[in-house]
């Protein structure tokens, strides 16, 4: 049995900041097997956010799904960190 999804808890806080910059954000940290915390949509572009608290790193399933992903994927510590990921010009 899979154990209940944990939320950090500056999640609320960059979701926040996110949505005051006019970002579309969805939970997904009940998917589970690595997938990231947040879809977020911005500037149609479509990114996916892995919320971790300052001290944290990714876990063993976080990192394959980040390698195995073909698209845009970060993870971020804070809200300055989330809307920079979105404002980062694409290359």
């Amino acid at each position: 049995m899979r154990r209940a999804a944990r939320v950090d808890s500056n999640q609320v806080a960059v979701v926040a900041a996110l949505r005051k910059i006019g970002a579309s954000v969805l939970h997904l940290h009940r998917v589970g097997g690595g997938c990231p915390d947040l879809l977020v949509c911005y500037r149609k572009r479509t990114i996916l956010l892995e919320v971790k608290m300052p001290d944290e790193e990714l876990n063993a399933l976080q990192v394959e799904f980040h390698a195995n992903w073909g698209s845009e994927l970060y993870a971020v510590h804070s809200p300055l960190e989330a809307v920079r990921a979105l404002t980062r010009r694409r290359v």
